[in-house]
């Protein structure tokens, strides 16, 4: 969760520098409706994990979430 409010904020603190998020459709829905769009793309990515997470075997249900916290960690380490 620390991972995921550390994208927002500093992709946010980027754009007040003039960055541009690098994801179309992050770009798209970021574009349309600001804040909104891009929490709404963060949380249709947690939807679609715990979604799928059932599907995988239980042994394995620990590499959704780390496929959605590697990205985030990356973006990150970059908006920093």
């Amino acid at each position: 969760m620390l991972i995921l409010v550390g994208d927002i904020v500093t992709t946010l603190a980027g754009f007040q520098l003039g960055l541009v998020e690098s994801n179309p459709v992050a770009r798209t829905a970021i574009d349309i409706s600001g804040l909104f769009g891009l929490l709404a793309v963060k949380a249709g990515a947690i939807g679609v994990g715990l979604a799928c997470r059932p599907l995988c075997p239980r042994s394995y249900q620990f590499i959704v979430p780390a496929c959605l916290a590697l990205p985030w960690s990356i973006a990150v380490v970059l908006n920093s």
